[in-house]
């Protein structure tokens, strides 16, 4: 009612920029039901990349907060909103959140508090009818260009893929409290935090923090206060959790765990074996999902306690999808033991409508490669048993002497020398193999002599866990790797790095820590050329 007031209408945008707070949910909700469509920025990004987003959309309202908290530190929300609305032309009104009540500046005539926008507000509202195909949201994802891509989902076909995929992946019972780490800026969080729990009536949990933070207890503190039965985090999480140590996990009571889920990349054998072990005492199915801010909801996962699972493996199609893996000239790879491109043959309820603004670029992107087919832009392997592993990006797949090797397979052999917390890999030009494997590895605290051995036992690891083929030619320990705010790595720049260019590295600041890739650049084992 708020939002009418202020002159929102169906088929508005409004962009939210908000911390992970119960009005975040709730202003996603109102959205919803007035038929505006949202369009969740999230909250760690730069004031750049918020306008541009803003700008897209052509938004009428932004709703942001003062500021927001992040572990020891707080965001100013606010100031980084002012600075992208002087090149917002669209927004008339910005709704601000009290949250740590530090000072901020409030345009008179555009901003205006949460509390006042919904002080003498009615509370009755009469939802708007939607048409099936009518835009729900859009949630802006990354490029290979740079440029951002509004993903349009709309309000049937996605809601009832949302609320069935969570209903049946996590074996959701009545009574079940589920909670899902993500934040809801993320696909993750408008598919398995709002819309598919509260579609299912479930009781779920929303987390505004870090893993870490206070100690790194934290995620074990809330399975173990609220009695969680099911979590869905991410291997980024896990491994960062693996690397402070066991006793964390095992001075808590974590018998109320039903299912672990994993979600954004493949999860490593290593870190999957101490997820389920420990953390699960071998009792807890894990739930290793493969899904895309384009699918709209999980495609290709185990079902919790139905699916035999496998470490490091997606496992089976969701019941209705049907991959197809293909060769570059877009036939067919059929039979079992088997790699390829990984697309999707027929449509399903949750997927892409378009790309805001842009039809054309969807076409291009998704569903001109091969035709009649969605290029998920993955590569997979089906096994002698039907099941699915991504083995990363079709970019991410390093041709070592004619033979096809996935980052993610070298990444997990790497991953399983005791040192390694995690690694990244990519191909770089090589005089005799055409591409060579390029390892940026962080590990934990190395004595001299460990420093002196390192190299040689990480290659002798991946010698054991994969072959000689896929020993890395250049190992660079490193102290950080550069990921995005939702904890992917972003391999192109170091590509780029490992490629000895520097030059073109293109917008870094939307990094969790752009620093991260000076430090890279300087202790690069090729010449780098900026």
């Amino acid at each position: 009612n708020a939002l009418l007031k202020l002159g929102v209408r169906k088929g508005d945008r409004v962009a939210l920029y908000l911390p992970m707070v119960p009005e975040l949910a709730i202003a996603m909700m109102a959205c919803a039901r007035i038929g505006a469509i949202h369009s969740i920025i999230f909250a760690g990004f730069s004031a750049n990349a918020l306008a541009d987003r803003i700008i897209d959309a052509s938004a009428k309202i932004v709703i942001t907060s003062d500021g927001g908290f992040r572990g020891t530190k707080t965001i100013p929300l606010k100031a980084i909103t002012d600075e992208a609305l002087k090149r917002c032309p669209s927004i008339e009104h910005a709704i601000v959140l009290k949250r740590t009540g530090e000072e901020i500046n409030m345009v008179e005539g555009r901003d205006i508090w949460w509390r006042d926008a919904i002080d003498g507000v009615g509370t009755d509202n009469k939802a708007e009818v939607m048409d099936a195909e009518d835009i729900l949201f859009i949630l802006y994802t990354s490029g290979s260009t740079g440029k951002p891509k509004g993903v349009v989902h709309t309000t049937a076909g996605y809601m009832v893929y949302a609320e069935y995929t969570f209903k049946n992946v996590f074996q959701y019972d009545e009574g079940d409290t589920y909670w899902c780490t993500a934040d809801i800026g993320w696909v993750t969080g408008h598919s398995y935090i709002v819309y598919g729990p509260l579609l299912a009536g479930a009781t779920s949990i929303m987390f505004e923090g870090i893993p870490t933070f206070p100690d790194a207890g934290r995620f074990w503190d809330v399975v173990d206060k609220y009695k969680v039965n099911q979590i869905y985090t991410a291997p980024t999480a896990i491994r960062a959790l693996i690397a402070q140590g066991d006793d964390w996990v095992t001075k808590h009571d974590l018998s109320s765990l039903k299912v672990l889920g994993t979600v954004g990349e493949p999860i490593n054998e290593e870190a999957w074996r101490w997820y389920h072990d420990l953390v699960g005492k071998g009792r807890c199915p894990i739930v290793d999902t493969w899904w895309q801010t384009e699918t709209g909801g999980i495609l290709i996962t185990p079902l919790a306690g139905i699916t035999p699972t496998k470490p490091s493996m997606a496992t089976l199609p969701f019941p209705g999808i049907q991959p197809v893996l293909v060769d570059p000239e877009g036939n067919e790879v059929k039979g079992n033991g088997v790699e390829g491109i990984l697309c999707i043959k027929y449509p399903w309820p949750g997927m892409i409508r378009t790309l805001y603004g842009d039809h054309q670029r969807c076409h291009q992107t998704y569903f001109s490669t091969f035709n009649g087919l969605y290029l998920t832009g993955d590569g997979a392997k089906r096994d002698e048993e039907g099941y699915y592993r991504i083995i990363g990006r079709i970019d991410d797949v390093i041709n070592v002497s004619g033979h096809r090797i996935g980052t993610a397979e070298v990444e997990d052999a790497i991953n399983q020398h005791p040192k390694v917390i995690e690694s990244a890999v990519v191909g770089y030009p090589h005089a005799i193999k055409g591409s060579g494997i390029y390892a940026y590895v962080i590990c934990a605290a190395l004595s001299d002599a460990e420093r002196e051995n390192i190299e040689d036992e990480i290659r002798a690891t991946v010698n054991k866990f994969i072959g000689s083929i896929a020993k890395p030619d250049i190992i660079q320990i490193v102290n950080g790797l550069p990921k995005t705010r939702s904890g992917k790595i972003m391999r192109r720049i170091l590509r780029k790095i490992g490629e000895g260019d520097a030059t073109n590295l293109g917008d870094t600041s939307t990094l969790l820590d752009p620093h991260v890739v000076e430090e890279i650049i300087e202790g690069a084992k090729v010449e780098v050329k900026r």
